[in-house]
């Protein structure tokens, strides 16, 4: 099977030795995205709830070059640093998954790059 790396400008650099998607058939699997502002390199200012949201736009930026958007991503992993923030983290992420919500896994891990509180991998479903 071929396997293609997929670039966003629209998403930050990685910030490894990794590729911000790679879509392999109709499958398409997400890094995972940090709260990173995708001009600056920088951490958006806030908490979780800025991150999260950040987060999601990087991984829709990163679908939208390939003509997608969230709602063809079918499974969703969440990192917290922090499980005190996951009523906040639903709160955001309920915003961007009205219809059908991806299934979804979340753990609390001891730190992410770059000092995140949260950062989501996706894997996602050519739809059109």
């Amino acid at each position: 099977m071929d396997k293609n790396a997929v670039i966003s400008p629209k998403a930050p650099r990685p910030v490894g030795p990794y590729s911000q998607a790679i879509e392999a058939g109709e499958l398409i699997f997400l890094s995972g995205q940090l709260g990173l502002d995708p001009k600056t390199g920088q951490m958006v200012p806030g908490g979780v709830k800025e991150q999260a949201a950040q987060a999601l736009e990087n991984l829709g930026g990163v679908l939208q070059v390939m003509g997608l958007d969230l709602s063809a991503v079918v499974k969703m992993t969440v990192f917290l640093t922090d499980m005190k923030h996951f009523p906040e983290l639903n709160q955001v992420y309920a915003g961007y998954f009205k219809e059908v919500p991806p299934a979804r896994s979340c753990v609390a891990v001891k730190e992410l790059p770059l000092g995140g509180l949260v950062e989501m991998e996706a894997l996602a479903v050519k739809t059109r």
